[in-house]
């Protein structure tokens, strides 16, 4: 199949759904399919090789922000355009603005839904021009719902069914000022008529899309992210010292907080309990980080404590391998939770937060326990729960390693995707 892989890029950010769509264009390539990746925003950093995509950004950040605020930006000649989406000016943007944060871009979030309503219509036609150029295609994919405003267009001029994965939207939309939140998600409803299929990464998250976006369950396919397990291996034994570690964005609402507090729970049980914070950090995140550390450092925590932020892939694994526990206690529910199968991935343990994705993924693989959301003593008695008997956690966590080897690999999910694509493919050339 000839498939167009739409991929918005985080700069240098941990990001699960960066990290899940790299890893699909990868297994989809290697089982012989022809992709195109096409990066938007800003370029793809972490996960893949930079051999991976052909092309540039497209939907420069720069000149996305330019053409929202100014009109005089909708008619700048394409050499100026150009200039403005090099990597190297990209990347230099990403690190100073805030560009992960939803407050602040409500109209942007809004145009972008709008597509050729929106103030970025240039760029679409500019993205619509050069994939027709390409020939044939098969199928578009879209890495996430806040692109559905390109979809009706590319559906039109590439003559090809568009498919749209599903993770997390609603922890952009949700965050968005009024009353950009409720028109973004009434946009949004109107949008997905113009696209073929849904994919979301879990059950849990399907039923809640299906019901925000006003459509019905059988539109909406469940693909479970998943890993490519090379590198991803057990350690040989569980670490002497209890470990408790943290592998997602470095900030409040992913529960770090609520972590240091059960930890503060845990020492009088365990007193040499370490945990190891590994993930993203932008600098939206410091101010809360600078205040974590802190309250650390006032209840004798700080030395027990270590900082990882933006870990390559070999030093994820590698940070992975040693641990006691996983634990990512985030404060709202989650469409997935990739850190659970890589954590599982190494034969780690998982204590996670009883709502989200988290019972399904932990139901699938069975590889740790659930605790009530949002309270720091029943946390602390799950994480004592794993860190109080090494054997039993040690043989959940390797059982959990042979379910996610089994169910949540990269082939797997190549395999299932294009499955999924090449039908609708068919059934929109039936129907032609």
């Amino acid at each position: 199949m000839r498939i167009v892989q739409v991929i918005p890029g985080a700069g240098d950010f941990y990001c699960e759904n960066c990290l899940r769509d790299t890893v699909l264009l990868r297994a989809l390539r290697e089982q012989g399919h022809d992709v195109l990746a096409v990066p938007l925003y800003l370029p793809i950093v972490r996960g893949p090789a930079e051999e991976d995509y052909r092309g540039a950004v497209f939907f420069g950040a720069i000149n996305v922000y330019l053409q929202q605020k100014w009109r005089l930006f909708h008619w700048t000649p394409r050499w100026l355009d150009r200039l403005l989406d090099e990597p190297a000016i990209l990347g230099l943007v990403a690190k100073q603005v805030r560009l992960t944060n939803p407050v602040g871009l409500g109209k942007t979030t809004l145009s972008m839904l709008r597509g050729p309503d929106g103030r970025q219509a240039k760029e679409l036609d500019r993205l619509a021009e050069y994939l027709s150029g390409m020939g044939r295609i098969d199928a578009v994919l879209l890495s996430d719902a806040l692109l559905a405003g390109l979809a009706g267009p590319l559906r039109q001029s590439l003559r090809a069914p568009v498919a749209c994965m599903l993770q997390d939207e609603d922890e952009w939309l949700d965050y968005l000022p009024e009353p950009y939140r409720r028109q973004c998600w009434e946009e949004l409803a109107r949008r997905a008529t113009d696209i073929d299929a849904f994919i979301a990464v879990s059950r849990y998250y399907a039923d809640l899309m299906a019901e925000r976006l006003k459509a019905s369950a059988g539109r909406i396919a469940v693909i479970h992210s998943a890993l490519d397990l090379r590198g991803y291996e057990e350690a040989q034994s569980p670490p002497a010292t209890p470990i408790i570690g943290f592998l997602s964005r470095l900030c409040r609402h992913k529960g770090l907080e609520l972590l240091v507090e059960a930890m503060e729970i845990l020492r009088g049980r365990f007193p040499n309990v370490r945990l190891r914070a590994a993930g993203g950090c932008i600098a939206d995140d410091k101010p809360f980080l600078r205040q974590l550390r802190r309250r650390l450092k006032k209840h004798g925590l700080a030395a027990q404590v270590e900082w990882l932020p933006n870990l390559e892939r070999s030093a994820r694994q590698e940070f992975l391998r040693s641990l006691s526990v996983m634990c990512v206690p985030s404060l709202r529910p989650e469409a997935f939770g990739r850190y659970i199968i890589e954590a599982l991935a190494c034969g780690v343990p998982v204590a996670a937060v009883d709502h989200g994705a988290a019972g399904e993924i932990l139901g699938a693989t069975g590889g740790g326990l659930l605790v009530a959301p949002n309270d720091p003593a029943a946390l602390a008695a799950g994480l004592g729960a794993i860190l109080g008997d090494r054997l039993a956690a040690h043989e959940l966590g390797l059982a959990g390693s042979q379910v996610v080897r089994e169910r949540f690999s990269d082939a797997h999910m190549a395999r299932t995707m294009a499955a999924l694509l090449g039908a609708i493919s068919e059934r929109v050339k039936t129907h032609a």
